[in-house]
C-alpha cells in the first residue's frame, strides 16, 4: 500500500474505546514520516490550506498503517475505521484523526467516496495479493492513489470534472512508480504490484523479485517505468490549469514523479542493491520548471 510524503509526524489517535469495544492506541503504531513520490511544498502554503493537507494525509497514513503493518485483526481495524467514517458525516469522531478530517469535510465540502476508497484498497490488501493485467493495477490505483488528489482538489475549490480526470493520470503513475520503488519490500509482504502478464513478458518469475536484479528485470523496471511516465504526462496539464497554491501543489506532486523516474534510470533500474528514491535537488529543480510553467511535457526522464 502506498506510504504518503512527510506531512505528518504521528497520526495514531488516542481517544476512548470505539462500539467495536478496540481502541486506537491500543491496535495501531505511531504513523512514521516517510519521503515518497508526494511532496508537497507545505512551508510556502497558506496555513488553512497546511491544516487541510495534514488533516488529509493523516487520514491516509493512519488507514495505510491499519492495512500494512497494525497488530491484531486488520480487517477488524479497518471496519472501524470505516464506523469512524461515518461519525466524520453523521456524528461526533472519537479520535483526533477522525475530527480533523470532519473540519476539512466541514470546511471543504469534501464528499464522502475518496475516504471510503482509500479504505478499501486497504482492505483489498488484506486478500489480494496480486493483479493479472495492468487494467486491473490501475482500477486498484484508483482506490489507493486517485483519492488523494480527488480530495487536494476539493481543498483547492477547483474540483471540475476535467481536473479530476487529469489527477487521477498523475496520482496512478506516482502510485505505479511507487510500486516499482517498493517492488522487494511489496514481496517481501506477499504482495506483487506488477501485473501478472507483463512478469510472463519479460520471463520473470515471482521469486526473482526477492533480488537481486537481473537483465530480465531491468528490462520490465524500464518498460514500467516509461508506461508510468506517459500516464504522468497525460496528466501533467493539470499544474497549468491551476492556480495559487493548488498548483503549487500539483507541481510538487508531478516534480516528485519526474524525480523518481529519473532515479530509476540513474540507478539502472536495480530496485533491489540500495533503496531508490528521487534527489531533492532533482525535485526542487523539476518543480521550479512545472510551477513556472516551462515544462516540456515528454515520455523521458
Amino acid at each position: 500500500m502506498s506510504r504518503r510524503w512527510s506531512l505528518v509526524e504521528q497520526v495514531a489517535a488516542t481517544g476512548p474505546a470505539t462500539p467495536g469495544g478496540w481502541r486506537w492506541d491500543e491496535r495501531c503504531r505511531r504513523a512514521k514520516a516517510r519521503q515518497e513520490n508526494f511532496p508537497v511544498a507545505l512551508g510556502v502554503l497558506p496555513r488553512a490550506i497546511r491544516r487541510d493537507l495534514m488533516a488529509l494525509y493523516g487520514f491516509a497514513r493512519l488507514v495505510d498503517d491499519l492495512g500494512d503493518e497494525a497488530d491484531g485483526d486488520r480487517q477488524a481495524l479497518l471496519r472501524a475505521a470505516r464506523a469512524e467514517l461515518d461519525l466524520v458525516y453523521r456524528g461526533v469522531p472519537e479520535s483526533e484523526v477522525f475530527r480533523s478530517l470532519q473540519s476539512l469535510v466541514r470546511r471543504r465540502s469534501v464528499p464522502r467516496e475518496p475516504f471510503d476508497r482509500l479504505i478499501e484498497a486497504n482492505v483489498r490488501d488484506q486478500h489480494i495479493s496480486r493483479y493479472k493485467t495492468m487494467s486491473e493495477l490501475r482500477e486498484y490505483c484508483c482506490l489507493s492513489a486517485n483519492p488523494i488528489g480527488r480530495v487536494v482538489l476539493h481543498i483547492a475549490r477547483a474540483a471540475t470534472p476535467d481536473r479530476l480526470v487529469l489527477s487521477d493520470r498523475v496520482c496512478t503513475a506516482l502510485q505505479l512508480l511507487e510500486h516499482l520503488q517498493d517492488l522487494a519490500e511489496d514481496y517481501g509482504r506477499g504482495r506483487i504490484y506488477l501485473p501478472a502478464e507483463d512478469l510472463a513478458r519479460f520471463g520473470i518469475a515471482d521469486t526473482d523479485l526477492a533480488g537481486p536484479v537481473t537483465a530480465e528485470l531491468r528490462a520490465l523496471v524500464s518498460y514500467e517505468t516509461d508506461g508510468a511516465l506517459e500516464l504522468l504526462a497525460a496528466g501533467a496539464d493539470l499544474v497549468q490549469d491551476l492556480h495559487g497554491w493548488a498548483r503549487v501543489a500539483v507541481a510538487g506532486y508531478v516534480a516528485g514523479g519526474h524525480a523518481t523516474a529519473k532515479a530509476l534510470r540513474r540507478s539502472g533500474f536495480d530496485v533491489f542493491t540500495a533503496p531508490v528514491r528521487p534527489k531533492k535537488p532533482v525535485i526542487a529543480t523539476e518543480f521550479i520548471r512545472l510551477s513556472a510553467g516551462r515544462a516540456r511535457w515528454s515520455t523521458t526522464a
